[in-house]
């Protein structure tokens, strides 16, 4: 699948679709956006080892083609209930309040949507993922492999009831990544 989405024609950026080409500038932009302490969070036991969900590796660049942007959801499960996880979300420092993190949430959503999937989970900032209909009590049921501070468990469902009764730790379940490689910086195009 390849995509390219103007978001508007007031907008600075363009959506797409990871490429291996990304991974550099993407760890580069990781690095500045969420400093080196961004591998140490709970979530990171769930990728690690992992491809993000087939599909759901996205990027925005800016009218250079500068990557600026990323999202990837990655696939998880609760007592064999397939979710998503999604993260990290990052835009360039330099491009705050530019609408990048919005327009990458809406499309990870939407394509997740369409691909069928039944709900995304996360942990961030409650305030800043409500607008996008993300809420604590959604992922209530639910438990990471490791410290989180529970107000910042989110869960949005995409199936309606699809969270109902949900409980368990989650659980990485998506593809492995090639051992030869660094896992933290793999696209998911870069395998079969």
């Amino acid at each position: 699948m390849t995509f390219i989405d103007l978001v508007s024609s007031s907008q600075n950026f363009i959506l797409d679709v990871e490429l291996p080409a990304d991974l550099p500038a993407r760890e580069a932009l990781l690095d500045r956006a969420m400093g080196p302490e961004r591998k140490r969070k709970s979530s990171e036991t769930l990728r690690r080892g992992r491809l993000p969900s087939a599909g759901l590796a996205l990027v925005a660049r800016d009218m250079t083609g500068r990557l600026v942007g990323t999202v990837r959801l990655w696939d998880v499960t609760a007592a064999s209930k397939p979710l998503l996880l999604l993260g990290p979300l990052s835009a360039d420092p330099s491009m705050a309040g530019s609408g990048i993190g919005s327009a990458l949430m809406r499309r990870a959503i939407s394509l997740a949507a369409e691909k069928g999937h039944g709900a995304i989970v996360l942990v961030g900032d409650a305030p800043y993922y409500k607008r996008f209909g993300f809420a604590s009590e959604k992922a209530a049921g639910l438990l990471m492999p490791g410290p989180v501070e529970r107000e910042r468990f989110l869960g949005l469902e995409l199936v309606e009831g699809y969270l109902d009764g949900a409980s368990g730790l989650l659980v990485a379940a998506g593809r492995r990544a090639p051992i030869e490689h660094d896992p933290d910086t793999l696209c998911w195009e870069q395998v079969a």
